[in-house]
Formats: structure tokens, C-alpha cells, sequence
């Protein structure tokens, strides 16, 4: 039976794309003049290695003679993958892809190495990589076959992803039997099956758990996808509809960016294209290692970073029932010409936990945390990935190199990381005089509410367009957290996300589209949640939920940052604050609403407890951890959860009166907070939200406060005697026990240096 004959699903027309297809076989070898895959992407290797070049290229030479065309092809190319993205994006109906655009698209070399990216989750301009080289590692181009028409995805964090619910398409894109390039699309899916609903789980312990696993497999040909494939993400995933409509987003868009691609050979050549497409990458690098030696001063740079894991008493499974801290350190070190290293050695082993992440996971963190704060202005690609050296220690949380772990919630370690390269690179701008480039630091996705529940008969018949009596609960409202402040302005409220430049929360309505049976009943900004300083963070925001029509609702929440921060601020500036949770059983709420009585729709303030105040409930849960396990809520429970702010630079006792009495009228900061740590004393009307400063009360304040500082400092070598000796004694909690025995007898190198640093002789451990 031939290709043309066999019964394909309904997934995606080919008849949708503007060339009519034929799809002929293109037989081995398929690389350029010749070669095989394995062939191109050896001599790539070795031409980069020998010269330090990308393919060997050390000039662009159709760009400086043909610079109109070169530049022309590089803005189609990009024009393509941004068309594609919001075009496909209305094909989904989940709003984490069409509202918040929780989506991108790439276009990579024969060999793998991403050209140009789209505006979105930019994280995955390197991690599609890494699944194409495995293809081509793999002798996919003879073994499994790689033909016109073929459809590949991955969702596989050990081969190239960032977490289990990011799915990749990918498209060979052929001409004249050469594969001349790939495209790939990815999303963010709402559900993947799983041990737990949601998207970010955290009782996962092992690869088992985390739902449906597509190792770079082939999953159709022709343009059209396997029935296999169909029904096994049909049956693998609580929201089928969903995948559904994501997988048939993700291939059009790269059937659109074939389109361009081919259109784009047509008049210019392929030997034009090919030319083009080499010395995009090599311009990227190129790019990459001017802006470091433009921006950065040259030297060694240090952070670390930390994640608490406070399971010992409630998490899920027995292995996961202890306390665990992620040590996750940070080495920048940039040289004169450019180069730029990064080195996590003294990472902390993995867990039983979800966090665990693959090196590929890192990379792609770095990309999206460079192309935000140092190559804003160039060609994002791998070029740019080349330019810089990085170490994850193999056996670490940061490159565990075992396909049996969880993978599923990686971010919980990529986040504090980056908070410490971020740092990291700030100092470099600063030493250079780049104040206004400074950033200390981001909001984490605090408080990613997510679960499931039922609608009720009655409820499911009043909505027409319930889609099934099933809804997810999985808001990306975590797309907006305060950034960090510079060194030379307040940081971004309520309006930034690490992940994805184009931050947005949606629109409520949007996600009750979705979420049926949770009812958003208010949103506010958060007081005290920005990091205070001379310069303060942005603030972060909170709200209301409460379940309505619905049964076996179960509902959980990943919040970073949970106990203690991931960010401290710099040059004297606060970090901001760290999460808790309030939760409501068996509330008065309906009673309320019939009565109008008030109750709370966001608002809650810890030390005044407004939520408390306005509602009353058999149970009333309120814990200093953000984060907690899945657990059941009725029809009227309410849930309260809040979004994190960013970190603070400079002293908070130089931050004009002005300034302070705006944060008060804004609600940023609340009067009582001001005074504790700006030393801003007055008046502050409530009702008219106006602040009358109390000059000669501000300056005794600020006084006051300058000489409790000088009495209750102390020099480093007192500091520095106490904690060693606090050292020595293991006078720290069970969590720190745990990362101190990991980290030892990971890192030999790293026990030596802290040995040497606390004089504590050869034979010290933990």
C-alpha cells in the first residue's frame, strides 16, 4: 500500500498549507552534497572546536557584502516564526497557549543548532536542540526514518525540554532531497497525565509518576500523525480536548514556517539559504561575546542559591518525608575578550522530589535569562550558547544524567539558579558603569494553584459548552510577578515573569472558561511583598478563589519562593517576601452572598487577618509554607494565594520621603512597614489613601535606626568565629544536614574549598 493510500487521521489538512503536497521518499544519505546527518554534525563539531568558529566561519561574508539580502532573509525568517505563533495559538483552546502565549517556535540547522526563535517561552531555543542532535546521534536518518512529511516529538527533559508538560513538535523541512532545516513548536499542556492533576506536580518521585513520556519519537507521516499516537494522547491525558488542540496548534504553525522557508529558497537559492542560515548562528556568537566584553568587567563572580524542601511531616510518599536543601551555587566568570563560563560545581545531588533537572532544562534557563538581560539587542540563536562554557556536575540536581527521576517540576531549581546568575551578572554590569542594567532579582512563580475537580450535574447542564464534566485547574496568573529593582530605579510591579518576557495574567474570565467549577472572586495588590531598598522591587498581587457547582475537587499549590528566599537583594537592599498559604473549609460564604454580608475577595494581611474578620469556616487552615499536597475542597471552601514581589537594591534608609509616601497611597508598603524600615514617619488617611509626611519625626526615625545598626553590628571576625564554630558543631537543621552529606560526597572539589575556607582540617565532614 502506498503512502497516499493509507488512512490518515483528521489531526491537520495538508490541504490547509498553500503548497499542494507531494510527498516522495528522499532516500539516505539526506545532508547536504552527499552527507549524512551524523557526517554534517561531526564536521561541525570539529570546525568549532579547531577554530572557535561556528562551521569555521571567522568572517560573515554575505553579510558584509550583501548585507540588504542577509538581513532581509534573517527578518523573514523571524517575521515566519512570530507569524506562525500567532497565527497557530488561536488554533488551541487552552488559555495558557492562547491567552497567555505559552507558545514559541524555532527553526534549527540539518545539524541541529537553532537559527532564529519567536516571540514566547523563548526557554527552548537551545532544548530543541539537544532532542534534534539525539535524532541524528541515533541514526534516526537510516533506522527510523526521516522523510518529507514526517512529524517527531519530544517531551523528554533527558534529551531535550525543560519539564514533562512542555511537548515539542517537530517537521523536516526538505528541498530537492536535502533536509535543509527543521522547524519545531512548542507548548505548555495543561495536563499530562500523571500521578496528580496539574502541570506542576510535586508528588512525582520518579519518572513513572510524571504522566506521558514522547521520546523523540516519530509520531506520523505525511503531514498527517499516527492513529497510535492520537489515541495514545487521548488516553494518556485528563484533558484530551486540550492535547488535542495544542498538538494540532503546534503543527500548524510548523507547516507555516515550511511554507516560508521553501518560499524563501524559491527566490533567493539554496545554496543562498544555506549560506544564510550558517552565518546566523556565528553572527549570534559573534554577538554574544561583543556584548560580554562591551557590558561586563572582567573577573570571577559568586552567588549562591538555595532551595528549602520542608517535606518531613507532608509529603505524599515515605521516601520524600524529609527535609531537604538544594545547594545551587553560581560561578560567572567573564574574561577580557568576551568569554563567559558558568560553573555549578558543589550542586547539591538529586531527590525524591520533582525538581530534579536536566542539563538541557538549565541551558535553555540560561538563554531566557540572557536574551532578557544581555542580548536583548542581537540575533537569539545557539550562537549565542556557543560563546559561552558551562558546567552542570553530572550526577547533580542541575545534570543528574538518570532518565529514572522525576523531571516533572524542574523550575523549583531553575529559578533560585538564575536568581544567582542574574545576580551574578549585575555585578559585572555595575563594575562597567551599566546601572540603569542592573537587575537584583525576580519574583518566582509563587503560588501556582493547580488540580481538578467535577462539575456537578446540574452546574455541567446550566453551561452549554462544558466540555466534559471534568475541569483542569491550572491558571497562569503566574505570569506576573514584581522583577527586581536596578541601581538606578524601582523594579516592575505585578507584571514579569522569568519564563517569558511577554508577561500577562489573562483575563479572569478567560480562565473560568476553563476552570468552571473555581470562581475567582477578587484580585488586589499585595502590600509588603516588594523587597525594600533605596530602589525597591516590584510588588507581587494576591486573590480569592472559591469552588462553585463541583465535586471532588482536589487542589495543591507549587509556591516558591516557601520558607526562606531565593533572592537577597543587593547593595543593601531586602529580599522580598516569602510565601504562606490560608485555606477555608466548610465556609458561610453562600449566606453571605444571600445576606450581602462581605466577605474576602483577596485581601488578607497576616498580624491584622482581614480574611478571618470576614468569613467564618469550620476550618481554617493558615501555614507559614506557601506550598501544600493536594487536598480536597467543597462547594464555598475559599482558597487565598499570593504572587511574589522582587528583591530590593541599596540602603532602604536613602529612599526619598517621596518615594515612600507614594508606595504607602499605592498600597506597596503599608504605613507600619514604612516606618520600621525607611525611618518615614506621618499621617496616613485611609479613606482618601493619603500620606502626610511628619519631616522632623522622619529624620529623629531615621536617626534611631542608624544607631540601632551600629550597635547591634558586628565585625567580620566575630561573624565570622561564631559560624565556624557553628560549623564545626553541625549547628544547623536536618534539611542543611542533607545538602552538606550530598554535596561532600558529590564534589570533592567543592569539600576541599570549604575545608580550606573554614580551616577545618583534611579529614572535616558534615
Amino acid at each position: 500500500m502506498s503512502k497516499q493510500d493509507r488512512q490518515g487521521s483528521d489531526l491537520h489538512d495538508p490541504g490547509t498549507t498553500v503548497r499542494e503536497r507531494k510527498f516522495d521518499d528522499a532516500e539516505p544519505p539526506i545532508g547536504w552534497d552527499g552527507q549524512t546527518l551524523q557526517e554534517m554534525l561531526d564536521e561541525s563539531e570539529r570546525l568549532a572546536e579547531e577554530t572557535g568558529h561556528y562551521q569555521g566561519l571567522d568572517e560573515l561574508e554575505m553579510k558584509e557584502e550583501d548585507r540588504f539580502t542577509y538581513e532581509r532573509l534573517y527578518s523573514r525568517l523571524r517575521g515566519a516564526l512570530v507569524s506562525a505563533r500567532e497565527t497557530a495559538l488561536h488554533v488551541s483552546a487552552s488559555p495558557i497557549v492562547r491567552e497567555i502565549g505559552e507558545l514559541c517556535f524555532q527553526v534549527y540547522t540539518p545539524e541541529g543548532d537553532s537559527i532564529a526563535v519567536s516571540t514566547g517561552i523563548i526557554v527552548h531555543v537551545h532544548t530543541g536542540s539537544l532532542a534534534i542532535k539525539y535524532m541524528i546521534e541515533q541514526d534516526y536518518e537510516h533506522d527510523r526514518g526521516i522523510q518529507p512529511g514526517d512529524v517527531f516529538c519530544n517531551n523528554d527533559n533527558d534529551l531535550g525540554n525543560v519539564h514533562t508538560t512542555d511537548v515539542h513538535t517537530f517537521v523536516p523541512i526538505f528541498y530537492d532531497d536535502e533536509l535543509v532545516a527543521w522547524a519545531d513548536g512548542v507548548t505548555h499542556e495543561i495536563d499530562i497525565g500523571g500521578m496528580t492533576r496539574g502541570h506542576d506536580q510535586l508528588a512525582s518521585t520518579n519518572r513513572h509518576e510524571d504522566g506521558l513520556y514522547a521520546t523523540c519519537e516519530k509520531i506520523g507521516e505525511d503531514d498527517k500523525l499516527y492513529q497510535d499516537w492520537r489515541d495514545r494522547g487521548q488516553r494518556g491525558t485528563r484533558t484530551p480536548m486540550y492535547w488535542d488542540l495544542d498538538e494540532k496548534c503546534r503543527l500548524a504553525g510548523c507547516h507555516m514556517i515550511r511554507e516560508a522557508i521553501h518560499d524563501m529558497i524559491d527566490e533567493v537559492g539554496v545554496d543562498t539559504f544555506k549560506q544564510f542560515i550558517y552565518e546566523a548562528v556565528e553572527e549570534g556568537r559573534q554577538t554574544m561575546e561583543s556584548r560580554v566584553q562591551e557590558r561586563l568587567f572582567p573577573g570571577t563572580y559568586r552567588e549562591a542559591s538555595f532551595l528549602p524542601i520542608t517535606w518531613g511531616d507532608k509529603a505524599w510518599q515515605p521516601g520524600s518525608r524529609q527535609d531537604m536543601m538544594n545547594h545551587l551555587p553560581v560561578e560567572v566568570t567573564v574574561d577580557e575578550d568576551g568569554g563567559m563560563e558558568l560553573d555549578m560545581e558543589g550542586a547539591s545531588p538529586p531527590g525524591p522530589h520533582a525538581f530534579n533537572c536536566a542539563e538541557g532544562s538549565m541551558e535553555g534557563a540560561l538563554w531566557v535569562s540572557l536574551t532578557q538581560c544581555l542580548l536583548h539587542d542581537g540575533k537569539v540563536n545557539d550562537g549565542a550558547h556557543m560563546a559561552v562554557d558551562t558546567h552542570y556536575p553530572e550526577g547533580s540536581v542541575t545534570n543528574p544524567q538518570d532518565p529514572e527521576l522525576s523531571y516533572h517540576t524542574p523550575w523549583a531549581t531553575i529559578f533560585p539558579t538564575y536568581q544567582g546568575v542574574w545576580k551574578c551578572i549585575s555585578r559585572g554590569f555595575f563594575s562597567r558603569g551599566f546601572r540603569e542594567e542592573v537587575v537584583t532579582g525576580y519574583g518566582e512563580p509563587s503560588d501556582a494553584i493547580q488540580g481538578g475537580g467535577k462539575l456537578m450535574d446540574s452546574f455541567a447542564d446550566a453551561i452549554p459548552d462544558a466540555l466534559g464534566d471534568y475541569f483542569p485547574v491550572g491558571p497562569f496568573e503566574l505570569s506576573c510577578q514584581g522583577l527586581g529593582a536596578s541601581a538606578c530605579r524601582d523594579g516592575l510591579d505585578y507584571a514579569y515573569a522569568m519564563f517569558n518576557p511577554e508577561a500577562d495574567l489573562g483575563d479572569v474570565e478567560e480562565w473560568e472558561q476553563t476552570q468552571w467549577g473555581l470562581i475567582q472572586l477578587g484580585r488586589k495588590v499585595k502590600p509588603n511583598t516588594a523587597g525594600h531598598g533605596k530602589y525597591r522591587g516590584g510588588t507581587g498581587w494576591e486573590g480569592m478563589y472559591t469552588v462553585m457547582g463541583s465535586e471532588d475537587v482536589s487542589l495543591y499549590c507549587l509556591s516558591l519562593p516557601d520558607v526562606t528566599w531565593c533572592s537577597s537583594g543587593m547593595s543593601g537592599g531586602y529580599p522580598h517576601s516569602t510565601s504562606y498559604s490560608v485555606r477555608a473549609h466548610d465556609t458561610d460564604l453562600a449566606s453571605r452572598t444571600v445576606k450581602g454580608e462581605p466577605y474576602s475577595i483577596g485581601d488578607d494581611r497576616p498580624g491584622d487577618h482581614q480574611f478571618e474578620q470576614n468569613i467564618e469556616a469550620e476550618e481554617i487552615i493558615r501555614d507559614q509554607s506557601g506550598m501544600f499536597w493536594p487536598e480536597e475542597f467543597d462547594n464555598y471552601d475559599m482558597l487565598h494565594y499570593k504572587m511574589s514581589g522582587g528583591p530590593g537594591w541599596g540602603d532602604p534608609l536613602e529612599r526619598p520621603p517621596e518615594k515612600c509616601k507614594e508606595d504607602i497611597e499605592d498600597e506597596v508598603f503599608t504605613p507600619d512597614i514604612v516606618e520600621q524600615v525607611y525611618g518615614v514617619v506621618g499621617e496616613y488617611d485611609a479613606d482618601d489613601r493619603e500620606f502626610t509626611i511628619d519631616e522632623d519625626a522622619t529624620r529623629e526615625r531615621r536617626a534611631e535606626i542608624r544607631e540601632e545598626r551600629a550597635e547591634e553590628t558586628q565585625s567580620f571576625e566575630e561573624f565570622f568565629e561564631e559560624e565556624k564554630d557553628r560549623v564545626k558543631k553541625g549547628d544547623w537543621n536536618d534539611g542543611v544536614q542533607w545538602m552538606y552529606e550530598g554535596v561532600f560526597e558529590l564534589s570533592e572539589e567543592w569539600a576541599d574549598e570549604f575545608r580550606g575556607f573554614w580551616d577545618l582540617g583534611d579529614n572535616y565532614s558534615p
